[in-house]
């Protein structure tokens, strides 16, 4: 099984936020410090960690979030993929070169390695920082929706917010989005930009001790990038982690009537004895998700169609269809498309095919 980097990294920083004392994340600390080794062991074994990129990057920030010194071994082989440009191969590209930049701009501000690796990570920074806003749409949109917080981090704990234009728009594009944000994990990502903050300064709280509670309140330091919609910011981040209250998420709305979505599995890896495995019409509701989508044509066509999914912080991950399995250590996911090609900036459980739209679960490698 392969090391549980990421992981265990969002937890600890998610801890670190929570103003802890020391003892109770010692031993977390030190588990992630062997999960890194790990990756980095197999990263000099295969060309590449045994987790991916990102998961190694996130490592990498937790441990310098929690003021731990990481071997420069393992900073610079995270730091010679991004200058070879392996961060943009598979997956999200801007979300792993966004967290490396996090880790790199935390490790050069800590003051955690020396003087010649930290010039290194700021050109590796300029680098990460130059690439994302050039993936900028002309909605404002970087990579995507759910990419653009973390590019946004890197411009706030870089300061680059106060001159990149890149920053405004894409601030103004996610005020226009928030809706999609709907469970914790990209809550997590979205609302310390809300509130002017990234990741990085988690590691710069001063906790508080306040009567009537067991946390000290937090007192950010001392990065900030006001906007126009600041005061927007700051009312978001007060209703949604100040108070106890949980969010009532709006359940989806009905639609009348019905749809018809075209379902096509497709392995064009060199292993599978065909191209296209699977090319159906699926009747389903108006409002049906893709996963509704999939639960249709396994009750239509039990024999010919089948899937498995698991539950993961973002909602259902789609692992197998057809037999065929999504492994990380295959290095391979069922890649979700809207014919041609297209992307889906959604899950399975959140995005709603349109009428004749023709959706296709292909097999890729990453």
């Amino acid at each position: 099984e392969p090391p549980h980097t990421g992981r265990l990294a969002l937890y600890l920083l998610g801890l670190r936020a929570t103003c802890p004392t020391p003892r109770p994340h010692r031993s977390l600390v030190t588990w992630l410090k062997y999960y890194l080794e790990e990756d980095w062991t197999g990263s000099r074994q295969h060309g590449h960690p045994l987790t991916n990129y990102y998961q190694y990057g996130l490592g990498v920030l937790a441990l310098c979030v929690h003021h731990k010194r990481v071997r420069e071994e393992v900073v610079q082989r995270l730091l010679t993929a991004q200058h070879h440009g392996r961060l943009r191969h598979g997956g999200n590209a801007v979300d792993t070169e966004a967290v490396a930049a996090l880790a790199f701009t935390c490790l050069e501000q800590k003051r955690l390695v020396g003087t010649e690796l930290a010039a290194e990570l700021r050109a590796a920074v300029h680098r990460a920082s130059s690439s994302m806003a050039e993936a900028q749409e002309p909605d404002g949109v970087i990579g995507n929706i759910y990419s653009t917080p973390w590019a946004l981090q890197v411009f706030l704990a870089t300061g680059m917010c106060q001159t990149e234009p890149a920053f405004g728009k894409a601030m103004a594009a996610l005020l226009e989005n928030l809706e999609a944000f709907s469970t914790a994990a990209t809550m997590a990502q979205v609302l310390p930009v809300l509130h002017g903050h990234s990741y990085l300064d988690v590691a710069s709280m001063h906790c508080q001790e306040e009567p009537g509670r067991s946390q000290g309140r937090r007192d950010w330091g001392q990065h900030w990038c006001p906007h126009r919609d600041g005061w927007v910011s700051l009312v978001l981040w007060w209703l949604l982690t100040d108070t106890l209250t949980p969010l009532n998420m709006a359940p989806l709305a009905e639609v009348p009537g019905n749809k018809t979505v075209q379902l096509v599995v497709e392995c064009p890896l060199p292993w599978c004895y065909d191209l296209k495995l699977y090319d159906h019409l699926v009747p389903v509701p108006a409002s049906a998700s893709l996963l509704d989508v999939l639960q249709a044509a396994a009750e239509l066509e039990p024999r010919d169609f089948r899937f498995h999914t698991q539950e993961t912080s973002q909602g259902p991950f789609l692992s197998q269809v057809l037999g065929l399995e999504a492994r990380q250590e295959k290095r391979n996911y069922w890649q979700l498309l809207s014919a041609p090609d297209s992307p889906l900036e959604m899950g399975i459980a959140d995005y709603r095919p349109r009428d004749e739209e023709i959706l296709i679960l292909r097999l890729s490698e990453w």
